[in-house]
């Protein structure tokens, strides 16, 4: 019996990271819930011993009913009759079976039937979900619609639609509109309160809605007449039982197409408002969106997990030549690169998540009482490095799955074009990763403030280079550090110009510079505490340095002046 969570030792070595100590205690409140619920935990070790036990039943979950279901979705996929979207038969087995083990609305407290994850666990659980199918991961983990209803709504919202999560409804956010995609702030679905009902009502076009017939969705919506910007958007909470919405159609992707895509019309919805006016985009969808791209990254290390596995059992099984493919130096390369490079994004997926466990657990205990000046300093801290490692995290994973899901079909060779093998639907499920919840260039306008901030070069400098290796790694540490002077040197010579547009262009060079210094020492830490990681971490390190190289290279000699020949002139 497959099971995805006991065949990967890097999850049990990433939930057994030390920060986890403090995660769990501040997300238990120090175990206050133990004599309340049967099942709360005791202790750490009560903790930490359930988390892996319940990442088991995932595992089991994904390795047994869920990636055996991939393949028949893929081709089935959803379809649209008397204006419902009716899933494939895979997928209503998969949402069931995880239904059945109480797996949706695990990260909500146990008053509302969930399990009260952290983030760490509930990241795991996403990357097994979606290497067993990228595209049902998609439904599963947009749950995170319930995070953000607890986070912001009232305790009567809470109390009416909480509760439902762990019943297995479904989830949306409906957000993108046809002239609003990675503009947000042109949302023009208008919200208009009726004071003689006392509700709200929705009216308009949403477009490119995943999982577009939710039980419930979160919706975007222009509350404030008269208004053109973000701050005329409030957020709402549409139930699918008012059938107010016409579904115009599923959309033909390329990939992930076992979750539906939908256009949405909707004609005088009902809703209810989720926390205040105003604060629709710039509060509330802002938090839903980094947890967005939290699952996206989680997503693409999934996608990357299974993608390197295919290869490596193709090559090992594939005969050319009188032997193994894996043997020419060419594809053991490839499949080599292919494993350290879904190390150092799942070092630095795991890394954020903490970052954002520790600052959420927080945020949400100063909602029950005053932090002190420790608990507060330490809540800015870590919020402050979520910010910008959540975009830089969600750029380069989502960048590496689809490179891993590229050279995993060119081991393949000719086969991999076939639908005969899982790779050419894993190929086409990665695409979208560094596409949607904003695509790559946008994750690098907001990392970007990471290297103008300085607070990568302050991490790198002031937590990765101080950590104490052992002397027979200490050798690693030379190039980092080479690579950390070159970054800092490129970021002031782009920097010290001034020339905003100067910047924009070099900017994802120099968030990429950045990304891998980080990577590159998060894998020397944890050969720190596994030795396993030292062949990783070695390989790494190489391939990182000769690519910051050619990017410092680029520009040290490019030239400012020479910035106005690169545009495009549409008058040709």
């Amino acid at each position: 019996m497959a099971n995805f969570y006991n065949d990967n030792s890097d999850l049990k070595f990433h939930l057994g990271h030390p920060l986890m100590k403090k995660i769990v205690r501040l997300k238990e409140r120090d175990f206050a819930e133990k004599d309340s619920y049967d099942y709360a935990f005791i202790d750490y070790e009560d903790a930490i011993d359930s988390y892996d036990k319940i990442l088991e039943i995932v595992g089991d979950i994904c390795g047994n009913i869920i990636a055996p279901n991939a393949e028949s979705v893929d081709a089935e996929g959803p379809s649209l009759v008397d204006n419902e979207v009716k899933y494939a038969r895979g997928t209503q087995e998969n949402h069931e079976a995880l239904t059945k083990a109480g797996l949706i609305g695990m990260s909500l407290p146990r008053k509302y039937g969930g399990l009260n994850f952290p983030m760490v666990p509930y990241v795991m659980a996403a990357e097994l979900v979606s290497r067993a199918d990228a595209g049902f991961a998609n439904i599963w983990g947009l749950q995170d619609c319930a995070e953000t209803i607890h986070e912001f709504g009232s305790e009567e919202l809470k109390d009416e639609y909480l509760p439902r999560f762990n019943k297995g409804a479904t989830a949306a956010m409906d957000l993108t509109e046809p002239d609003a995609g990675s503009d947000l702030q042109a949302v023009q679905l208008k919200a208009s309160y009726d004071e003689n009902s006392d509700r709200w009502y929705l009216n308009g076009v949403k477009r490119f809605i995943t999982n577009g017939d939710a039980d419930i969705s979160l919706v975007l919506a222009r509350s404030e007449e008269g208004t053109t910007d973000g701050r005329g958007l409030s957020l709402f909470v549409y139930d699918r039982k008012h059938k107010a919405v016409t579904i115009r159609r599923i959309e033909n992707k390329l990939g992930i197409k076992g979750s539906p895509t939908c256009e949405l019309v909707f004609k005088n919805a009902p809703a209810k408002l989720v926390g205040h006016r105003k604060f629709g985009l710039i509060k509330y969808v802002m938090a839903l969106m980094n947890s967005a791209r939290l699952g996206v990254a989680a997503q693409s290390v999934g996608i990357s997990e299974a993608a390197y596995r295919e290869a490596i059992k193709y090559a090992g099984e594939r005969t050319q030549f009188g032997r193994p493919v894996i043997q020419f130096p060419a594809v053991y390369e490839m499949i080599r690169n292919m494993e350290v490079r879904v190390r150092a994004m799942r070092s630095l997926l795991y890394e954020t998540a903490r970052f954002v466990d520790i600052y959420k657990n927080y945020s949400a205990i100063a909602e029950e009482k005053k932090l002190e000046a420790e608990e507060r300093a330490e809540q800015k801290k870590y919020q402050r490095l979520a910010d910008v490692f959540t975009p830089l995290l969600k750029l380069v994973s989502s960048e590496y799955s689809n490179m891993i899901a590229y050279d995993a079909l060119q081991v393949h060779g000719g086969a991999g074009f076939m639908k005969d093998f899982p790779v050419e639907r894993i190929y086409r499920d990665a695409r979208i990763t560094s596409i949607y919840e904003g695509t790559s260039q946008l994750q690098v306008v907001a990392a970007i403030r990471g290297v103008t901030s300085g607070t990568y070069l302050s991490v790198i400098k002031e937590v990765y280079e101080k950590e104490p290796l052992k002397p027979d790694i200490e050798y690693l540490r030379s190039p980092l550090a080479e690579m950390t002077a070159e970054f800092e040197k490129c970021s002031a010579l782009v920097t010290e110009t001034g020339d905003n547009e100067y910047l924009d262009f070099h900017s994802r060079r120099l968030v990429e510079m950045a990304g891998n210094i980080i990577m590159g020492y998060l894998l020397l830490k944890d050969t720190r505490r596994d030795e396993r990681f030292l062949q990783t971490a070695a390989v790494f390190t190489g391939i990182a340095r000769s690519e910051n190289f050619q990017k410092a290279e680029y520009i040290k000699r490019f030239n400012i002046k020479d910035l106005g020949t690169l545009k495009y002139n549409f008058d040709i």
